[in-house]
């Protein structure tokens, strides 16, 4: 199975409605390693890295919109190069 890393960059009311616990769940839930972390614009960053079936069902949850809190407008996805990483965190 082909392993691989995705960062993608969440806008929209997407900060203190619970996005980043909720994207936890959701990528430990597929198996992924990465992290979700608030920027300072008011955006949320999302890196998932994994099975790329898993990495894509966590990308098309986002872009439907994460958690029923939340609101996305839009989402920004690139590739990223392998990452060492063990399990799903939440960056402060």
């Amino acid at each position: 199975m082909a392993q691989m890393c995705k960062v993608a960059y969440v806008y929209g009311l997407v900060q203190g409605v619970g996005f980043r616990y909720n994207t936890q769940i959701k990528a430990t839930a597929l198996g992924l390693n990465g992290y979700a972390r608030n920027l300072d614009d008011g955006s949320v960053e999302v890196l998932a890295c994994g099975e790329a079936q898993q990495v894509e069902a966590l990308i098309d949850w986002l872009q439907q919109g994460g958690p029923r809190s939340a609101r996305v407008d839009r989402v920004l996805v690139e590739p990223r190069g392998e990452q060492a990483l063990q399990g799903f965190t939440i960056r402060y």
